[in-house]
């Protein structure tokens, strides 16, 4: 008895400094352009005005010229929509594009352009993106994909497509299934401004309506803020301290080209995280900013859909690696499993003698502080606080996951999305 009590007091320990650990990081989870010293010019203004004259320069002139004039000019340095390209990937999207269109088309100013590429969809994604490119002064414009070549993975070669045909100084790689709010745009150009940079990424509030999206989709900023010491992401060039989300990522054109964009990671099946690691290697600014009061999305529809996108990354993301994965399942149920079954076994043994078992409190303390460390996750990332009780079904799903993710590999039967299987 004594040893289990002791074995839940170290648990509780270390759950503690977990949640201090969190406290702490999250102060530098800060907001999408919270930087930004300088507001965008406010509509009429003279401002206003040159950023309508310069959004009407020629399309004959090309970006690289662009940008050689805008290097030349004192204001270079603020960002204004008319500066952002929106990029969408889409590919059997027809239940997402209307939502993600309508949202931009809403916001409180247009930016240069919204392209969205239909990367050989099996729906009416293209007929969609159309539609709207017929509304007025929409500034949509639909590009057909080409055919997947080989090597590369298919997102990877739909946004190296979407960039090289943008126009913008700075890029908004931007999922289909990703709703923003009014002033999201403005916030972009803000970070943007402050940047002047790099690459910038966050999470979008995420949307559930299974209880297997509940349970297992906000695990994603878990992992995240639980371990990744944010301040090094935008502090060290170390590539190993990065984190980034392909939902959203604003990154500045010339960065983009100096890293040699999605061609360099057309293989990977985290393209989104190699960016961010290259773009550190490369000496370029990097971030990963609060961004769920802007952006909203419902990533997966149901039980089937969590389970093959959360297999596509897990065991890839960390490095294909049984001994990692070996220790990172260890670790998790020894802080987050073994609490809950010691709990629920005392109240049991609690119920049948009529006496609680002498680490009962040292189990309850543990099962508490773990809530805790979700809910001071969930908080950041719009999650109801409700869910933070459930941690250990969170936790017994994505280690499920994982094992089945590490199966997959050993097997080389690869990992299937939207139709297209990836080794």
């Amino acid at each position: 008895m004594a040893e289990m009590e002791a074995v839940f007091a170290l648990v509780a320990a270390a759950l503690l400094l977990q949640l201090v650990f969190i406290v702490w990081n999250t102060r530098y989870y800060r907001p999408l352009g919270d930087r930004g010293k300088r507001a965008l010019p406010a509509p009429g203004t003279a401002e206003r005005k040159a950023e309508a004259e310069k959004d009407s320069l020629p399309n004959a002139l090309n970006l690289s010229e662009s940008r050689d004039f805008n290097r030349s000019n004192p204001e270079n340095d603020i960002v204004l929509l008319s500066d952002i390209s929106v990029l969408i990937p889409a590919r059997n999207e027809e239940r997402n594009l209307p939502r993600c269109l309508e949202s931009l088309l809403a916001q409180r100013g247009r930016p240069r352009e919204i392209l969205v590429l239909d990367d050989r969809s099996d729906d009416d994604t293209a007929d969609i993106a159309r539609r709207f490119a017929r509304l007025p002064d929409s500034r949509i414009r639909l590009l057909d994909g080409r055919e997947l070549p080989e090597g590369w993975l298919g997102k990877s070669h739909a946004c190296a497509q979407l960039a090289a045909e943008a126009s913008g100084r700075w890029l908004l790689f931007l999922d289909a299934d990703v709703a923003l709010e009014p002033e999201a745009l403005e916030a972009a150009a803000r970070e943007a401004s402050a940047q002047r940079s790099g690459l910038v990424s966050g999470f979008p509030r995420q949307e559930t309506g299974t209880w297997m999206e509940k349970l297992v989709v906000p695990m994603m900023l878990f992992t995240i803020l639980c371990h990744l010491p944010l301040r090094l992401v935008s502090r060290s060039r170390d590539p190993r301290f990065a984190a980034a989300n392909g939902a959203f990522i604003l990154i500045a054109a010339d960065s983009y080209r100096r890293i040699g964009g999605h061609a360099a990671v057309r293989s990977s099946l985290l393209d989104d995280m190699e960016l961010i690691r290259l773009a550190k290697r490369g000496g370029e600014p990097a971030r990963l900013a609060r961004i769920d009061a802007l952006a909203s999305s419902r990533m997966y529809r149901g039980a089937a859909e969590v389970w093959t996108g959360y297999r596509k990354n897990l065991f890839p993301g960390l490095g294909r690696s049984l001994p990692l994965l070996l220790a990172v399942s260890a670790a998790y149920a020894a802080l987050y499993l073994l609490p809950a079954a010691g709990l629920l076994a005392g109240l049991a043994a609690w119920a049948a003698s009529g006496q609680p078992p002498a680490w009962l409190p040292a189990a309850a303390a543990a099962w508490a502080l773990g809530a805790l460390v979700k809910l001071a996750v969930d908080v950041r990332g719009a999650v109801p606080a409700a869910y933070c009780l459930l941690l250990p079904a969170s936790i017994a799903l994505v280690l499920l996951i994982g094992a089945d993710s590490a199966r997959c590999h050993y097997r080389k039967r690869g990992y299937e999305w939207k139709g297209r299987r990836y080794a």
